[in-house]
């Protein structure tokens, strides 16, 4: 899997427009979409950090609901 395919993945998974995603991380919404079409790339710790945030948040979300 590319890094297009990695960060489409991340932004569809948390359920995501481009332009909530991109706010979510202080991306310019262009820059998501070039990302995502592969025209660009983010360095591979960008995506890393991305997926790592969503991450914890889900466990976050999931912790509040056992209480």
């Amino acid at each position: 899997m590319d890094t297009s395919d990695k960060i489409k993945e991340l932004r569809k998974k948390a359920g995501l427009s481009q332009s909530k995603f991109s706010a979510k991380f202080g991306i310019p919404v262009r820059t998501l979409q070039q990302w995502e079409q592969g025209i660009s790339a983010p360095p591979e710790y960008v995506v890393r950090m991305m997926a790592y945030i969503m991450l914890l948040e889900e466990k976050g979300e999931n912790n509040e609901q056992d209480k």
